[in-house]
């Protein structure tokens, strides 16, 4: 069977571009009513009995039968194991992009990530206080469907801020099991299908702890915290829409780092690189799955015909082909614009999670692109790089976030209390401005506090 792959085609300059545009981004986040209603069940089964209901949801999603949660945890020594039978190349390359996703993260830290004070002229003291998160979890898709690299990025991170707990949550399912969240038999086998190179990964950015459990009960045993799985301060980490209305519900009693919508991609191009790069960079977003976007803005339009000739031919070598082109087909788009200037208009209305700017002279572009999640300048900087081994984090505001959030990093895993001392002289000029604005807001208490510590303590006044 042949397929095609034939992306929305649009000019800035047609009369119906800016309506045919807004169709193309819009994406709902609601959820399923009934994924909804099935996870707060869930939720509020597992905050009532604990490990039993964390082994009954494991036993009916993944298929895993276990008897205790002892059977369910992840060891170091597995941890280890994994690691140790990879062939070289690949626990190299485990090692190496660990190192980079250190270094970076270690300079970000450096850069905005410690305490600070000063004095004023009266000699009071203040500053900010930053510290570590005592404890996160890591919510890490698991099976033979797994992202090592994505446990890289959310660990990582965690330590170099400094946190002293990494507690690891993964889905083991077994084989033909339902993992969807949805309503299954349970099975009887004892040991799911481990992805051994998550587990390797587990090993190079330190985890502390990790279980083999998945979904919404996953979130629900680190939001709460059962006999066996401490409760967390903050969970991370991607997941289905079970594990993406179970952050969000359990968010208040617990910390998350953001609801993940569909991967995206933009690519800014000027025509100067190959056609073939950047279907295969549209290639690498749409991959993920149907709802993937993969957008190309372009002033060229012979390149735009180029890009879509590279698409075709490109294709059919494909593992992946079917949910490539469904992806390009339904959410996919080649637009052609007046100039680099109207695409990097149009860029930041997108606010795309990752956006490369593929042109001979990238930083002329950069100081125009205000919205993204990661920028990627020049030919040579496949998005790709980024998801793996270049260092900055790919864990990244989509659906348009990246307009007011960024992406994951070192302060993710921090928090910051004001620290405030007060001189003997600096209290006289600050009690009296902080009793006059307490006694307008009819709070004696406060007020009285404040003039209490003056040298000539002022007779207490009746609010207005």
């Amino acid at each position: 069977m042949s397929l095609n792959a034939a992306p929305l085609r649009l000019s800035t300059t047609d009369p119906s571009f800016e309506a045919d545009f807004q169709r193309r981004l819009h994406w709902s986040a609601d959820a399923d009513v009934a994924i909804e209603q099935r996870v707060a069940d869930i939720l509020a089964d597992v905050r009532a009995r604990g490990d039993a209901a964390v082994m009954d949801y494991t036993a009916r999603f993944d298929g895993l039968q276990a008897a205790s949660m002892a059977e369910l945890e992840l060891t170091q020594a597995d941890f280890k194991a994994a690691f140790d039978q990879l062939p070289a190349v690949q626990r190299d390359a485990l090692e190496r992009a660990a190192r980079r996703v250190r270094a970076y993260h270690e300079a970000q830290k450096r850069a905005s990530g410690e305490s600070w004070t000063y004095r004023d002229e009266d000699g009071t003291l203040l500053g900010q206080k930053v510290t570590p998160l005592d404890r996160v979890g890591i919510y890490v898709p698991g099976g033979k469907a797994a992202y090592p690299s994505s446990l890289i990025m959310n660990a990582v991170p965690a330590h170099v801020a400094g946190v002293g707990e990494i507690i690891m949550v993964v889905p083991t399912p077994v084989r033909g099991s339902v993992a969807t969240g949805g309503s299954g038999a349970a099975a009887t086998a004892t040991r799911g299908e481990r992805n051994e190179l998550v587990l390797a990964a587990a090993h190079v950015a330190g985890v502390t702890r990790a279980f083999a459990i998945g979904g919404a009960q996953a979130v629900a045993a680190l939001a709460y915290g059962t006999e066996t799985v401490p409760k967390v301060d903050k969970i991370t980490g991607p997941g289905n829409a079970y594990v993406a209305s179970a952050k969000k519900r359990v968010f208040g009693t617990v910390g998350i780092d953001m609801i993940a919508g569909p991967s995206e991609i933009l690519v800014l191009a000027d025509g100067s690189t190959p056609a073939d790069w950047v279907a295969m960079d549209l290639f690498s977003q749409a991959e993920h799955d149907e709802l993937a976007q993969s957008i190309l803005l372009c002033p060229d339009a012979a390149y735009i015909e180029a890009v879509q000739a590279a698409i075709d031919r490109l294709l059919p070598a494909m593992p992946r082909r079917e949910i490539i082109a469904r992806s390009l087909n339904d959410r996919g788009a080649l637009i052609l614009t007046r100039s680099m200037e109207e695409a990097c208009e149009l860029s930041n209305r997108i606010a795309p999670e990752h956006l490369e700017v593929s042109s001979r002279d990238p930083h002329r572009w950069e100081p125009l692109l205000r919205h993204a999640g990661a920028i990627f300048l020049g030919a040579y900087t496949s998005e790709s790089l980024g998801d793996y081994c270049a260092g900055p984090n790919h864990v990244l505001p989509t659906s348009g976030t990246a307009r007011f959030s960024s992406p994951l990093g070192v302060y993710d895993f921090q928090k910051r209390s004001s620290l405030i001392e007060v001189s003997e002289k600096g209290a006289q000029q600050l009690g009296r401005i902080a009793a006059e604005l307490a006694y307008g807001e009819g709070l004696q208490a406060h007020a009285r506090a404040a003039e209490l510590r003056l040298s000539e303590v002022p007779p207490m006044r009746v609010s207005r």
